[in-house]
């Protein structure tokens, strides 16, 4: 029996609820406090705690660091793609209104902010298990013998 398997269960139960709650921060951040950065934060905050608990390299073949570097790369071009879309369609850089023409004034915001907030989120969540694994890969410099 694994010394650990408590932590394994309650990780295994965790991990998906901390992954639900960062979508219902950043799909609720245009109604209220929250948004993509706080919401990828959250994201990452859980991928980090099953690189923890199941070990750095389990994550690696979970999320391969080929995919984080595809997630910063399309993270960075959504927010731009943005607002360039936005130039494209006669309005000023990230002028929301031009992209769903309607009645309503807020439609073209609400789908304007979903879409910068998603790339934030994209973007923040990959950057933060960047810089994770390239710490938790790190190989120590003193052995465990040596405490």
């Amino acid at each position: 029996m694994s010394p650990h398997l408590i932590l394994r269960i309650v990780a295994k139960f965790l991990i998906p609820l901390i992954t639900i709650f960062g979508f219902y921060v950043h799909f609720h951040g245009d109604y209220g406090p929250g948004g993509g950065f706080q919401a990828g934060v959250i994201i990452a905050a859980g991928i980090i705690l099953y690189a923890l608990i199941f070990g750095v390299q389990a994550c690696k073949e979970a999320i391969p660091p080929s995919w984080i570097r595809i997630g910063m790369t399309l993270g960075v071009l959504f927010y731009t793609g943005t607002g360039v879309a936005t130039w494209l369609l006669g309005g000023a850089f990230l002028d929301y209104d031009v992209l769903i023409t309607s009645d309503h004034h807020t439609a073209g915001q609400h789908f304007g902010i979903i879409c910068i907030e998603m790339g934030v989120l994209l973007t923040v969540a990959t950057v933060m298990i960047a810089i994770f694994y390239a710490f938790g890969s790190r190989d120590p410099e003193m052995s465990d013998e040596d405490w």
